[in-house]
């Protein structure tokens, strides 16, 4: 019962963040989930009403609480359009962990977060076995490079998932440590679960940037995931094992900005490391590293100040538009800079979508839990993109490539997906 008791006391710490919600309903005509179930409960103010009185609720339907606040994408929407300026995702993130301190975690996130992503030598050997994966699936021979199988099918119905390399960027290049050339910056770059192990293509884009441009470049090996899969599950345990282990392998390194190719790395190292680590023994040993968080975007423009003029090398050029993801704009405020780095490639010509910043339904787990929500509200980002003639459509972020790139090969569109730094590599000499 102490514990309990103890819980509740928690609950109610959330009640001053709570208050300041107007109940304006302004969040409902930018929710991308309400916008596909039509319910009040999926709109945040709903959510929020519901935390309102969650010390009593969860002692009664904690389940039922937990299935509320499961229905969110975490996508930022109704934070960025808040007049009051509530505090959302910060309280949703935390009614999430408490609801897994009293219920506890699913079991199948329990054994992906706490023996895989823990244990990132185990991670890594598993993937050694990828090749194998050839043997029971197909290629959809696409423009997303996708595939799918009857087992994929059975587990998560008609989702196409990315095609895993033969080798993940560890494997095939080892340690990375370049010296910077004159006076250019050295960056440790973090490539995180999915530029190491699925878009490794992104990962070599971001590298040969750093080499063209004299930049120091380290990038070690067997680092953790960043833990923002788990701290959005409420697995705040998980997640500050993953911080640990990252701060272990980076404290002790000489660099001037850690650069990720990922918005929710970048977002997760910046902000949520340094609020979640607080009352850690290496509490100041992250300050140092967060603040040298940033995304790959803002580094080029803003720090390295790239040379954004275009040089067209093809008479015809190809169309191309842009999906802001939800992390890198409405959280980082990075819009301008991907825009830029993609007109510096005269090969192509920008086209805007409609709603660009309008979430594509990931979401982290969301789009496995959610699926048919998920795929919804992909259906309208790739209807987006479809109509606005492109040919490749270009993002920030490798959950957003994934996700968009399922929604496309479902509708069978042949439009491809790239990350910005792969679309401005290509602007670069080989080396």
């Amino acid at each position: 019962m102490s514990n309990v008791l103890k819980l509740a006391h928690a609950l109610k710490k959330l009640d001053d963040k709570i208050v300041k919600c107007m109940r304006c309903g302004t969040c409902q005509s930018v929710c991308p989930v309400f916008a596909e179930s039509l319910a009040e409960g999926d709109v945040t103010r709903g959510k929020l009403a519901l935390l309102a009185n969650l010390s009593q609720k969860i002692l009664t339907d904690a389940q039922g609480v937990r299935n509320r606040l499961e229905r969110c994408l975490l996508c930022g929407s109704c934070q960025s359009a808040c007049p009051s300026g509530v505090s959302i995702l910060e309280i949703f993130m935390e009614a999430r962990a408490l609801c897994t301190e009293y219920l506890g975690l699913n079991p199948i996130k329990k054994i992906i977060f706490q023996q895989l992503l823990c244990r990132p030598k185990l991670f890594s050997f598993l993937m050694l076995f990828t090749p194998l994966s050839k043997l029971v699936m197909s290629s959809d021979k696409n423009a997303q490079n996708t595939v799918c199988s009857p087992l994929i099918k059975l587990a998560m119905g008609e989702r196409h998932i990315p095609a895993m390399p033969s080798k993940t960027f560890t494997q095939k290049y080892g340690v990375i440590n370049i010296k910077a050339k004159d006076s250019k910056p050295t960056v440790l770059f973090f490539p995180g679960c999915m530029g190491d192990k699925v878009y490794v293509s992104t990962t070599e884009a971001c590298l040969k940037i750093f080499k063209h441009h004299g930049v120091g470049v380290e990038i070690p090996t067997n680092m953790s995931c960043c833990g923002i899969p788990a701290l959005a599950s409420g697995d705040v345990k998980s997640f500050k094992t993953m911080l640990k282990q990252n701060v272990e392998i980076l404290k002790n390194k000489n660099f001037d900005y850690i650069v990720t190719a990922c918005a929710s790395c970048t977002e997760t190292i910046k902000d949520f490391w340094r609020e979640h680590s607080a009352e850690m023994d290496c509490k100041n040993d992250v300050a140092k590293i967060s603040e040298k968080a940033i995304d790959i975007n803002d580094f080029l423009v803003n720090i390295l100040k790239v040379d954004l003029t275009p040089h067209t090398q093809s008479s015809k050029k190809t169309k191309i538009t842009y999906h802001d993801s939800c992390h890198l704009k409405k959280s980082l405020g990075i819009w301008k800079e991907p825009r830029a780095l993609l007109n510096a490639n005269g090969n192509y010509e920008l086209v805007e979508m409609k709603d660009a910043d309008r979430c594509c339904g990931c979401g982290g787990s969301f789009t496995l839990t959610h699926y048919d929500l998920s795929k919804k509200i992909g259906n309208k980002k790739q209807q987006n993109i479809q109509n606005s003639n492109a040919e490749v459509v270009a993002m920030g972020c490798p959950a957003c490539m994934m996700q968009v790139s399922n929604s496309l090969a479902l509708a069978g569109n042949s439009i491809s997906v790239k990350h910005v730094a792969e679309i401005y590599a290509e602007t670069l000499p080989n080396n």
